[in-house]
């Protein structure tokens, strides 16, 4: 009874292994050949991909660095303000109530400066944000296009191994 079931399950194990054995091979020619259509069409997208989150890249860099002028800009015009101011002042002291008029010009003066520094920096972090967004994309693309290269060569390869048998 013993020396039975060590046979069958013998060749329980030997017909489930060739079955396993076939399944497992590299697959119909004919579908091999239409991944590797499906595949080729994917680098050309890819690469516009890219190319368009590379220019974009470009773009916020180029506004970042815009902001950063203006901020400092609106830095030195603000120093140039309280400076105005300050000098009023002191004149206004001195009896000229000619600048004591203008007192309240150069506070709005200094006011504006600061609504514009804080309205740059703003668009400084948001444009800051998108570089790093586009990044991030950029890197996607750039891995998914490694991906389809990746494909298109194991689908070459398993056609020539169908053809050959192998």
């Amino acid at each position: 009874m013993r020396r039975i079931l060590m046979t069958l399950l013998g060749l329980l194990v030997l017909g489930l292994g060739t079955a396993v054995y076939a399944q497992s091979g590299t697959g119909d020619l004919s579908n091999d050949k239409k991944d590797l259509q499906k595949d080729k069409q994917d680098p050309s997208k890819d690469n516009k991909d890219i190319r368009q989150d590379q220019k974009d890249l470009n773009k916020d860099r180029a506004d970042r660095n815009q902001d950063l002028r203006d901020v400092n800009k609106d830095r030195k015009d603000l120093a140039n303000d309280r400076r105005e101011l300050r000098d009023d002042r002191e004149d206004c002291k001195e009896g000229n109530k000619a600048d004591c008029k203008d007192l309240s010009k150069d506070k709005a003066d200094i006011q504006k400066d600061k609504k514009d520094i804080t309205k740059d920096k703003q668009d400084l972090r948001a444009d800051n944000r998108d570089i790093s967004k586009d990044k991030k994309d950029l890197h996607t693309d750039r891995k998914d296009a490694r991906k389809d290269k990746k494909d298109i060569r194991k689908d070459k390869r398993d056609i020539r191994h169908d053809r050959h048998g192998k």
